[in-house]
């Protein structure tokens, strides 16, 4: 397991990096919503009005903060958060 501290000015967000036998479940967490890999289920950030973000294709940390958006829940559509946008702008949001 792996976790690590992003920082952005003054805001600060926690990434979680945990093998998963070939793969890895990826989460960073900011004040107001986190970013998912595709273990995990966006219905289900949907049912508990989650700002979720979903991203594919990832198994590092550093993968995740090069890539762009796969999926969004309801409530991260509501922060201005759209699919397609890269995780650099959304870390500035959730943050």
């Amino acid at each position: 397991m792996r976790i690590e501290k992003i920082k952005l000015k003054d805001k600060e967000l926690e990434a979680l990096e945990f093998s998963l036998g070939k793969k890895n479940l990826i989460v960073i967490k900011g004040s107001k919503g986190y970013i998912m890999c595709g273990y995990l289920n966006l219905n289900i950030a949907n049912k508990f009005k989650d700002v979720a973000i979903k991203v594919v294709g990832v198994t590092r940390i550093e993968d995740v903060l090069n890539t762009k958006v796969y999926a969004i829940s309801r409530e991260a559509k509501k922060l201005g958060i759209n699919k397609g946008e890269s995780i650099s702008d959304v870390l500035k949001i959730i943050a």
